[in-house]
């Protein structure tokens, strides 16, 4: 359960190349996001997936405690860095998404990475990320119908976008041999040949 120099460095790399994805985001992602809301508010919750990914993917690769906050709150800070429209808010969203993600991954002890531990994970950092807006973006004020449209797209969102794909991602990735130093990357070459 002990970091290595190799689990930091990768989670580094992980974190920054999240980031990158989360800049992106920031534009394609939150006009989607005002599209669906202005059909029916709460809806843009459906887009908020793709923020969730680092921890997701930190965990999955690196499979020790603390890699999916510490992979999402770097890739936050490389997003707010590079100039995302939250500001200092995108790295508390980051830390609440990554805490989210880790618990559930805390919860099965760090032994089981499959695809619906993966979902859940997704799951816990869209419920981390509701929780944060609830203060932070004034959600408490907003109806309950709101509230309950945007959470159950959130969740979605993060099963989906997070939690699927992350987990796909990681797959991908551990097919080229470069996860062999970790447990994707193991498992893939202790699998029998098809």
């Amino acid at each position: 359960m002990q970091w290595r120099v190799i689990d930091i460095v990768t989670a580094a790399v992980l974190g920054v190349a999240c980031g990158l994805i989360f800049w992106v985001w920031n534009s394609v992602g939150y006009a989607g996001f005002t599209a669906m809301d202005a059909l029916t508010p709460g809806l843009g919750g459906l887009f908020n997936g793709v923020w969730f990914i680092g921890g997701i993917i930190g965990a999955l690769v690196i499979r020790k405690p603390g890699a999916a906050i510490f992979v999402e709150v770097l890739a936050a800070s490389v997003s707010a860095a590079l100039g995302s429209q939250w500001g200092i808010e995108t790295i508390y969203s980051g830390l609440a998404q990554g805490l989210g993600a880790e618990l559930v991954f805390a919860a099965f002890a760090y032994r089981r990475f499959s695809l619906t531990v993966s979902i859940l994970a997704g799951v816990g950092a869209g419920i981390g990320a509701f929780i944060l807006e609830l203060v932070t973006e004034a959600h408490l004020a907003m109806s309950l119908t709101f509230n309950a449209i945007y959470l159950a797209c959130t969740v979605l969102s993060g099963a989906v976008l997070a939690g699927v794909l992350g987990w796909m991602l990681v797959r991908a990735l551990a097919q080229t041999g470069a996860l062999d130093r970790f447990g994707p990357g193991r498992e893939r070459l202790t699998q029998p040949a098809a």
